[in-house]
């Protein structure tokens, strides 16, 4: 981004995201499974009523860290910019985001072979996959995934977006809530809309996932007039009710002692529910009430290296959650916070080195 051209409320948008983040996945350490890594597996397992509360707490709030990031992304680039022709936008984008996703996913196949982690069998497995999904220990770069999706279907839309006027997406961004509602519909009434075990596509699938964050992204930056109070508000509301239904969602579930299905019991934590889309959303609200025409320094450093430290920070985090819970042997109040805090500052200084690197652009993408 241009520096005389910098939003300013986006810098703190992006380096507040890279925390939460990092909550996510600390708190992660307290509901592993059978089969579980560092993060959640497919089945989750809470050893008391204190890793409950607090798993609820941290990991619920910070939901919203996924989808604002994509909401970054698409109030920048959505519309294209006049005269761009897509080839050049793909050229761009895909520079920025591929090298370093490619260069993390080939570190994350082998660099845990040296302290045990995984065995050279996992490592090849996992290097043969890496064009086609993310590593065995790399379970965050999932995102990168429907990141270059959005970034694919960005020169598609971009005339649709041109076009039409606040009341047409308006109406798409209500078909998209609507559908963010599908996640709970399915555990009470079983497939609806047309879906069935030959057919997944149901009948609001084209306004849902997160093409639905990208138009509300647009909808926001060129639609909504509202003053910074109301903005305010309306965005304090609807972070603190999403807030409280994200955490709920797991808590009431989250029966200590007993092993239950991941995805049943972080069916509120789907970054593609309304209670995240109204966390989010609200969040995006309220810090766009930011008028600055200038960030501190490292507000706007920290946001360029934002990419670098989210492809890294399970790296970190592994080592920051060993000594948390084995070494200290915190109370999950404090060892939750204390990996995240510790990874983020660790991650910020190494990205900051790297950055000084020659091509450091192909390995943290600035």
């Amino acid at each position: 981004m241009n520096e005389s051209k910098r939003i300013v409320f986006l810098d703190y948008v992006r380096v507040f995201a890279c925390f939460p983040v990092m909550l996510v996945h600390a708190s992660e350490n307290f509901y592993p499974g059978p089969g579980a890594t560092d993060m959640a597996g497919p089945q989750s397992f809470l050893a008391n009523e204190t890793d409950r509360l607090f798993v609820s707490l941290y990991d619920g709030f910070s939901r919203m860290a996924v989808p604002l990031f994509m909401i970054v992304s698409a109030f920048l680039l959505a519309p294209m910019k006049k005269g761009m022709s897509a080839e050049e936008f793909y050229k761009r984008r895909f520079t920025k985001i591929v090298p370093p996703f490619i260069i993390f996913a080939i570190l994350y196949s082998t660099l845990p072979l040296l302290w045990g982690q995984i065995d050279i069998q996992t490592s090849v497995r996992d290097l043969t996959h890496i064009p086609l999904n993310f590593p065995s220990l790399a379970g965050h770069l999932w995102f990168i995934f429907p990141l270059l999706s959005l970034y694919l279907f960005i020169p598609v839309i971009s005339p649709w977006l041109e076009k039409v006027g606040k009341r047409e997406e308006r109406f798409f961004i209500i078909l998209f809530l609507i559908s963010t509602c599908i996640p709970y519909l399915n555990r009470w009434f079983g497939e609806v809309w047309g879906q069935c075990f030959w057919n997944q596509y149901h009948l609001l699938w084209y306004f849902s996932g997160f093409l639905g964050y990208l138009v509300m992204a647009h909808y926001i930056r060129v639609h909504l007039d509202w003053n910074t109070r109301k903005k305010m508000i309306v965005g304090a509301v609807l972070m603190t009710a999403g807030a409280i239904v994200t955490i709920l969602s797991f808590y009431v579930q989250a029966t200590p002692g007993i092993v239950i299905s991941t995805p049943v019991l972080e069916v509120g934590w789907n970054f593609c529910t309304i209670n995240v889309a109204c966390l989010t959303a609200g969040t995006f609200l309220m810090f766009s009430c930011i008028k600055r025409t200038e960030a501190p320094k490292i507000i706007t450093r920290l946001s360029k290296l934002s990419y670098g430290m989210y492809l890294m920070h399970i790296f970190w985090l592994h080592l920051w959650s060993v000594v948390s819970i084995q070494t200290l042997q915190l109370h999950t109040a404090a060892a939750i916070p204390f990996i995240a805090v510790c990874t983020f500052v660790c991650c910020a200084l190494t990205s900051e080195l790297l950055s000084r690197l020659p091509g450091s652009k192909w390995i943290i993408g600035v």
